[in-house]
C-alpha cells in the first residue's frame, strides 16, 4: 500500500485557528503520513518567528466557550461566551482580555504552545509551504519567517495535493 499523504491549506492567522493545522499535521506525521501545509493569506502569521502577537477574538464567534481559567471550580464551570452580547466584545481591550484568558487556559491544560507544535511539525518533516504571492501582496520580508519554510506558488500546492489521500482546508 502506498504511503498516505495529507495536505492542508491554512488561511487563518489567529491564536485559536493556529492550533488545528499544527495539531492535525503533527498527528498525521506521527502516524507515518507524508504531510504538507500550504500557508496563505492570514495563515502566514503562523510561520512568523514571533507568534506573540497572535490573538483570539470572540467577536462574531458565538461558538467560542469563554470559561475563566482561574478561581473556584464553580466560577470556572460557567461558560460566559453565550451570556455575553456581541456588543460587549467590541469594547476596547476585550481582544486582549480574551487572548490572555485563552493563553492561560492553554497553559493550565498543558497544551503545547504554537512554537512548540510548529517545532514538532518541523522535526517530523512536515513541509511548510508559504504562498509567495501572498508574501509579496502583503509586503512581508522573508527574513521574518521561521527556518525551514519553502516559499512557493499555488501550483506547488496542487502538485503536492495531486496524490494526497486526504486534503483539508482550515
Amino acid at each position: 500500500m502506498a504511503q498516505q499523504k495529507l495536505t492542508i491549506i491554512a488561511t487563518k492567522g489567529t491564536l485559536d485557528w493556529a492550533y488545528p493545522p499544527f495539531i492535525l499535521a503533527s498527528t498525521a506525521a506521527a502516524l507515518g503520513m507524508e504531510v504538507s501545509v500550504f500557508f496563505t493569506f492570514y495563515g502566514l502569521n503562523l510561520l512568523l518567528k514571533d507568534t506573540s502577537p497572535l490573538k483570539v477574538t470572540p467577536m462574531g464567534n458565538p461558538g467560542m466557550p469563554m470559561k475563566m481559567p482561574f478561581g473556584p471550580k464553580w466560577l470556572q464551570s460557567i461558560d460566559f461566551g453565550p451570556k455575553m452580547p456581541n456588543l460587549m466584545w467590541s469594547v476596547p481591550f476585550m481582544d486582549a482580555f480574551a487572548t490572555t484568558m485563552m493563553k492561560k487556559t492553554i497553559k493550565n491544560c498543558g497544551v503545547a504552545t504554537i512554537p512548540e507544535l510548529r517545532d514538532l511539525c518541523i522535526e517530523a518533516e512536515v513541509k511548510m509551504l508559504a504562498c509567495q504571492m501572498t508574501i509579496e501582496l502583503f509586503g512581508y520580508n522573508p527574513a521574518v519567517f521561521i527556518d525551514g519554510v519553502d516559499f512557493v506558488g499555488a501550483a506547488t500546492y496542487f502538485d503536492e495535493s495531486s496524490d494526497a489521500t486526504q486534503s483539508l482546508f482550515i
